[in-house]
């Protein structure tokens, strides 16, 4: 309703006291212009009549003069009077002139006296009425100073002006209802036109703007319509790169694989990415304004958020969740400000893997520097020995250079172990791969160790070999079938025997089995045989020459080629080694 509107309202209001402001005073001005109007008209009407009832006069006889004003007056339709030159009423055509006080004092009666027309507007003593008078000298039968006197009630003058007021009023009732109609239509206009312009605005607010607004008119709101949709339109193309900003931040934020949690000055939630949810055991999408003490249920934590919010600086911290199942993170925790908000932000960056590389790291080192220490002190004691005499004892010498050269094959055959270990877990092969055969590699691989198994009376046995075709490395598989057959011999007891098959699994890949029948392996070992320097009997494992790396080599190799290698053992009775790799023919015929 236009009504409800308040600026419609005050324009309103506006139009009808300027309407007021301006015809009140208009109107009082033109009532009292005509109210001046007809009494200038009427005392010309008056000194006119007296002039010429003046010329009459002079043949009236003065017993006919009362007569005579009586006719005069009906005549004229004012009241007639004439005085004599000593200011006596001498005939009256409204009263008893006999009765009537001396009038040589009266204004308009002076003046004609003096040879003017005189004119006065008073309450007339005589009739009680305010009356309008006009007096001419007159010379009366050949003697002057007469004076005739006119005069109208000037009610004839109030009804004029009444007339005139209400002329005036009603005129001005007209112009009101029309300005009141027109202020009524430019109102409504106007008000509807800023209506549009607050409802294109509120929408630039609420960013819903879907088309410009067309300028309606060529004035100021028209103008204002035309600014208004430029604005629009520059706002929207910003609203579409902030949004495409925002999108790509977010996009950014969500894909990382650190957690991210900002969060605002009362430690409410503003963002959490899928990594951080995860981290602290929480379902996604994470309400928006959630607490953070509902999300991340850790005092050091929020502390240290805390800690941001109170000093606006930056601060890491070291932790691990209880929701994370053990995993150690490394927290930073940075101040974050938008305009006058403040906040914070916290990068949750998992350290597992580096603590856990970095653990291995250390035992490596600690592996290695063990193991070249032993034979390197055994070759410095025999060496140091000989040095000292033993040279030449001829029962001992040789004895103890055999032994330095047996110290020093160990050595050699860690670095070259090392060495391999190194190739294979820099990911980065020396050749491309190409076909192997697994019967030629299993073939090779015997003739390797056939004298190893003669020295210690163990029989090795080949079953089935059935032919296949891997990807991989030649020289790297026999390596891998070396190791495996060489701790199966190694590790046997006297009389034992090692089998060998191959096959092919029900989804066609290559199967190698080896199996021993030697001393097993405890089951509590069994998940850390193919880590680096692991050794199940490390006393029996360096008399047999083994440097704690061979299995590792083997895992390296086959995972290298996409495969897998797994083993059984019982303690006592043997263990079953079992290596399945991708067939080149099983590949082409499943493509």
């Amino acid at each position: 309703m236009p009504l409800s509107s308040p600026i419609f309202r005050k324009l309103l209001l506006s139009a009808f006291v300027l309407v007021a402001v301006t015809l009140g005073p208009l109107g009082f001005y033109l009532t009292q212009d005509a109210v001046a109007r007809h009494r200038e008209s009427t005392r010309r009407q008056l000194a006119a009549e007296a002039r010429i009832l003046a010329g009459e006069m002079d043949k009236v006889e003065p017993a006919q003069l009362a007569a005579w004003t009586q006719d005069a007056a009906r005549r004229s339709e004012s009241r007639i009077t004439v005085i004599d030159p000593k200011g006596n009423v001498i005939a009256d055509s409204e009263y008893d002139q006999a009765r009537m006080e001396d009038h040589a004092g009266r204004p308009e009666v002076s003046e004609a006296r003096q040879g003017k027309t005189g004119f006065a507007v008073r309450r007339s003593g005589t009739l009680g009425v305010e009356m309008s008078y006009a007096a001419v000298p007159v010379t009366y039968r050949g003697q002057p100073g007469y004076v005739l006197r006119t005069a109208l009630p000037m009610r004839e003058v109030a009804d004029a002006a009444a007339a005139v007021r209400w002329r005036i009023l009603a005129a001005s009732l007209l112009a009101a209802l029309i300005a009141l109609a027109m202020a009524y239509w430019f109102s409504r206009t106007f008000t509807r036109r800023i209506r549009r312009l607050q409802a294109f605005a509120d929408s630039l607010l609420g960013a819903r703007t879907a088309e410009s607004l067309a300028p309606d008119s060529d004035d100021e709101l028209g103008a204002l319509a035309g600014s208004l949709s430029r604005t629009a339109d520059q706002l929207r193309d910003l609203f579409d790169k902030l949004s495409m900003e925002s999108s790509r931040r977010e996009a950014i934020l969500a894909s990382m694989m650190e957690g991210v949690l900002a969060v605002d000055h009362e430690l409410r939630v503003t963002f959490c990415n899928e990594a951080f949810a995860r981290a602290v055991g929480a379902r996604m999408p994470v309400p928006s304004h959630l607490p953070v003490l509902e999300l991340v249920r850790d005092p050091a934590f929020l502390d240290l958020l805390s800690r941001v919010l109170a000093t606006n600086q930056t601060f890491k911290h070291r932790l691990q969740l209880a929701a994370a199942e053990g995993r150690v993170f490394e927290v930073q925790a940075a101040p974050l400000t938008a305009g006058t908000r403040r906040g914070a932000i916290a990068i949750l960056h998992d350290i597992t893997d580096l603590e856990r590389l970095e653990r291995v790291r250390r035992d490596f080192v600690g592996n290695v520097s063990h193991e070249l220490r032993t034979p390197l002190t055994a070759i410095r004691g025999y060496a140091e020995t000989l040095l000292e005499g033993a040279l030449e004892d001829q029962e001992n010498n040789r004895k103890f250079l055999e032994i330095i050269r047996a110290h020093a094959i160990r050595l050699n055959n860690i670095a070259s172990d090392l060495l391999v270990l190194s190739e294979l877990e820099s990911g980065q092969p020396a050749t491309p791969p190409e076909a192997v055969s697994i019967r030629e590699a299993l073939e090779s691989a015997l003739r390797t160790v056939e004298s190893e198994a003669h020295i210690r009376n163990v029989a090795l046995k080949p079953g089935r070999l059935e032919d296949a075709a891997v990807a991989g490395y030649r020289i790297r598989l026999e390596q891998a079938f070396v190791n495996l057959l060489d701790n199966a011999v190694k590790f046997n007891r006297p009389g034992g025997e090692v089998r060998i098959e191959t096959g092919r699994t029900p989804e066609g890949a290559a199967q190698v089995i080896i199996s021993d029948t030697g001393i097993g392996i405890p089951s509590d070992d069994l998940p850390r045989i193919f880590e680096r320097f692991y050794r199940v009997d490390k006393a029996r494992s360096r008399d047999v020459g083994g440097t704690g790396l061979g299995l590792s080599i083997v895992k390296h190799v086959i995972e290298r080629m996409n495969g897998t290698v797994t083993v059984e053992s019982k303690l006592g009775k043997g263990s079953v080694f079992t290596v399945t790799l991708p067939a080149l023919d099983s590949a082409a015929a499943q493509s």
